[in-house]
């Protein structure tokens, strides 16, 4: 179950005015210190002297931020100003007390310069803040909390570097700031207890940053008083469904995305109403969570007040992605899995200039160009396969017209990072699983038009939402339609899966090319100019970003940890020096397993695909034990990268097949939808079909399967050990939902949000979840189960693994529960990575190997 990136707070936001820091009894580092209030209007000078002509910077935005409005309910839609937190200097020796051999470095941010690289590595056990020179070995790590960290952000003018912790491995971040010396660590938002912050982009002078933060907005009941009538937490503020985690599935907000789809308007975002719209068209009534997202620029000084950018209330997810040179636009992501919007926002005025449908996975969907003339997005806007699209946008923000940039057949575009100087963009295309990069030339005008991908040009009226609509009449253009949204027209990716050619399932049997020959380039508009290719040394790149002159690429492969690469002038990547080497992936004597692609055919047709990994030591034409291992999301993706786990049970003596199964991304959006509403029994009906492939292919045993998975995966794993019970021997479910009613009331609203449309709405499709529940077949279970969870799992709460295995133990099937201390939805700490993948190896070398 993949979760969107906000929460709740406990704490009552009517008690807090947007002007005023929150005030702790004790900070995080327990010295009892209470952060200052800030005054409301204090204006760093160089800020305003940095403000361009009649367009305000974040200072001259903070002069203007609006009082908190009031919700049509009559609840206040209550502002959770950012406080900073000062937190004592947490900076480490220059190598990790306990270092680990077999590491991964990720999530890579530059300095301005590009010869410093701040980064995630998890060398000392857990992932943690790192930094670095790109060409030297000379690491340091800034903070040695026991905190994961899970994202990084180096700001422009070089003074601070921005990153997110995940207090205990759960679902609830908190934004920090550090010196790159290590000196002045501070929490930026997320201190309150209870309470969630998630990172965005930095204004592009270094100024501030925007952050997201949750907003609580129900009344507060009688008793929402701390101890001695002090006002503070208490259960009383929370929303009902919150109260004992029991009760009646509460009605959840916006309708599942079906018919209408993205084509008509949603309500513009704006700061004046605290109002949410549906995506898909339809006015749903407000959920009754009582919570919303606000999202703020925030000055890493501390000098100024947190400046208001947007508001929105029972929302899945808000990110502010990137910010005009002069601070006159504002790029935001919202919308929930499956529903992403773009919106260009005006801050002056707070008017919403552009909606734009945009695609899942990386939350960095495009950005503007250096003088805002153009806008570039990563977009699957009406279309199956996501495509680099660029608007060309009037001064005001309205966009002229649209092109599609770059696009391939049959592929989703990735990663977009556009450069800051605007002269290139570097695009990461998903060719069946592995990644293909290219660098397109961004810098002939940067305004869409031409003969190739011209789109009609509409005339913006003044205050509109800048939205288009596709002509029936018209093959390659759109015209404006004020009630519309853009469709930009489809073209050879946009067949659904059951008009794909099959000559493309085919070459997915011979494996991916390397060289994109299978793909095609990318076909580019009149926009963009030539673009190259980048040979890459391993199948995955996960993040993409410039460092000065260079570029920086963060890479997973096969047979080694994830790394990162930088790339000089276009030329072949080099390995940081502190990435750890392709021979050390592994402990030494059995190298890692490069899998192979299967694709199987679902029963009604549907092409699948995988893939499989063949135990060392095995004769080609014996069938081995095989265990089906399914990934979580439902929407994400196995990827051919190595997998400690994997390489674990390999060495066991057991094969591992890992397949996409309906739902899952990169295969287009008819293929992400097919499992929805009634389609997940297809789904789980896929998992025993890729169990058949497995077989008839003579790779597995029949008397010799297990079937395992995480998140999603740990419910499908529930589901088919029930609903085809005879196939499998033994299942090992991970962090999975049991009961999809209990996971609804028990898992954060947000992550409802979302949910809802995936499997299904709690109030109207309440008997659907529950044909869909493991928990209303267990009587059928006959093999034996190992579930495994975190005790802070947020997302999927622990209680969905343990009626589980209560309700196999009272029907007398063997059953056991894991419970890993200290974790929450993901496992992060190497002692508990090394405990699971174990005792997981154990439990099915035990059921299967006898």
């Amino acid at each position: 179950m993949a979760a969107d990136a906000r929460n709740l707070t406990d704490e009552s936001l009517a008690l807090r005015p947007p002007d005023a820091g929150a005030s702790l009894a004790a900070g995080p580092s327990g010295t009892g210190e209470s952060p200052a209030v800030r005054p409301s209007d204090a204006v760093r000078p160089s800020d305003a002297d940095r403000a361009g002509a009649g367009r305000p910077s974040a200072a001259h935005l903070n002069r203007a931020a609006p009082a908190p409005p009031s919700a049509p309910d009559g609840r206040t839609a209550a502002f959770a100003a950012p406080a900073r937190v000062p937190l004592p200097n947490a900076s480490g020796p220059r190598e990790a007390t306990t270092r680990l051999v077999a590491h991964g470095c990720w999530y890579p941010s530059a300095d301005p310069a590009g010869t410093h690289v701040a980064f995630i590595c998890d060398r000392g056990g857990v992932p943690q803040l790192w930094t670095g020179p790109v060409d030297g070995d000379a690491v340091r790590l800034l903070d040695d909390g026991p905190d994961p960290v899970t994202e990084v952000s180096w700001s422009p003018d070089g003074r601070w570097i921005a990153y997110t912790t995940a207090p205990g491995g759960g679902e609830h971040t908190r934004v920090l700031c550090v010196r790159p010396d290590g000196s002045d660590r501070h929490i930026l938002a997320g201190a309150e207890p209870g309470s969630s912050a998630h990172l965005g982009c930095w204004a592009h002078d270094g100024s501030a940053v925007a952050v997201t933060v949750a907003v609580p907005t129900a009344v507060p009941g009688p008793d929402a008083t701390a101890e001695g009538g002090a006002p503070g937490p208490a259960d009383a503020l929370l929303p009902a469904p919150w109260h004992g985690r029991t009760g009646d599935t509460q009605l959840l907000g916006p309708a599942p995305h079906t018919e209408p789809g993205p084509g008509r308007p949603s309500p513009l975002l704006t700061v004046e109403t605290a109002a949410f719209g549906a995506p898909g068209g339809k006015d749903a009534p407000a959920a009754g969570f009582g919570d919303g997202l606000s999202a703020y620029l925030v000055d890493p000084e501390g000098l100024a007040a947190p400046v208001l950018l947007a508001v929105e209330k029972d929302a899945a997810t808000l990110r502010v992605c990137d910010l005009s040179r002069d601070g006159a636009l504002a790029l935001l992501r919202r919308g929930p899995r499956g529903r992403r919007e773009a919106v260009v926002l005006r801050t002056a005025d707070h008017v919403t200039t552009c909606v734009m449908p945009v695609a899942d996975g990386d939350p960095w969907i495009g950005g503007f160009s250096p003088r805002a003339d153009t806008l570039w997005l990563r977009s699957n806007a009406h279309r199956e396969f996501a495509v680099l699209l660029a608007a060309e946008l009037a001064p005001e923000g309205h966009p002229l017209s649209w092109s599609v940039a770059a696009a391939r057949e049959s592929s989703d575009l990735e990663l977009l990072r556009c450069a800051r100087d605007g002269s290139s963009a570097v695009l990461a295309w998903n060719i069946r699983g592995m990644s293909e990069v290219e660098i397109l030339d961004t810098s002939a005008g940067g305004r869409p038009g031409g003969d190739s991908g011209t789109l009609a040009r509409p005339q913006a009226e003044a205050g509109g939402s800048g939205r288009l609509t596709a002509d029936a009449g018209a093959s390659g253009h759109l015209t404006a339609d004020a009630g519309g949204s853009a469709r930009p027209w489809a073209d050879a990716g946009a067949s659904s899966w059951r008009d794909q050619d099959a000559s493309a399932r085919s070459g997915a049997d011979a494996g991916p090319s390397r060289s994109g020959a299978d793909a095609g380039p990318s076909r580019s508009g009149a926009d963009a100019g030539p673009s190259r290719s980048v040979s890459l040394p391993h199948e995955v790149v996960t993040r993409i970003t410039d460092a000065g002159p260079r570029m920086l690429l963060a890479l997973s492969g096969s047979r080694r940890r994830p790394g990162i690469w930088w790339l000089p002038g276009g030329a072949t990547p080099v390995r940081t020096p502190w990435s750890s080497r392709d021979e050390d992936a592994v402990p030494p004597g059995r190298p890692p397993v490069r899998p192979v692609p299967l694709s199987p055919t679902a029963r009604d047709g549907l092409p699948l695909n995988g893939w499989y990994y063949r135990a060392p030591g095995r004769a080609p034409g014996e069938p081995a034990p095989c265990v089906i291992h399914l990934h979580g999301g439902p929407e994400e993706q196995e990827r051919p990268v190595l997998n400690p786990l994997y390489h674990e049970i390999l060495g066991r003596g057991v094969d591992v097949f890992a397949p996409d199964v309906r739902g899952s991304s990169g295969y287009g959006r008819s293929f992400v939808d097919a499992d929805l509403g009634r389609g997940r029994f297809a789904a789980i009906d896929d998992v025993a079909d890729c169990a058949a492939h497995a077989v008839l292919a003579g790779l597995a045993d029949p008397a010799r399967l297990a079937v395992m998975g995480r998140s999603y995966g740990g419910y499908l794993t529930f589901a088919s050990l029930v609903w085809h019970p005879d196939l499998f021997r033994t299942g090992v479910a991970v962090c999975g939902m049991s009961d999809l009613t209990t996971f609804f009331e028990g898992t954060e609203p947000w992550i409802a949000q979302s949910a809802a449309h995936k499997y299904g709405h709690p109030e109207r499709d309440r008997e659907l979840l529950r044909e869909l529940s493991p928990m209303s077949r267990v009587d059928a279970l006959r093999a034996p189960v190992l579930a495994v969870h975190g005790e802070h799992d947020n997302n999927v709460p622990p209680g969905e693994s343990e009626q589980f295995v209560r309700a196999a133990r009272e029907r007398g099937v063997t059953a056991e529960l894991l419970t890993l201390l200290d974790e929450g939805h993901e496992f992060l700490r190497a002692d508990n990575r090394r405990l699971f993948r174990r005792t997981a190896a154990d439990w099915l070398q035990r059921h299967l190997r006898s």
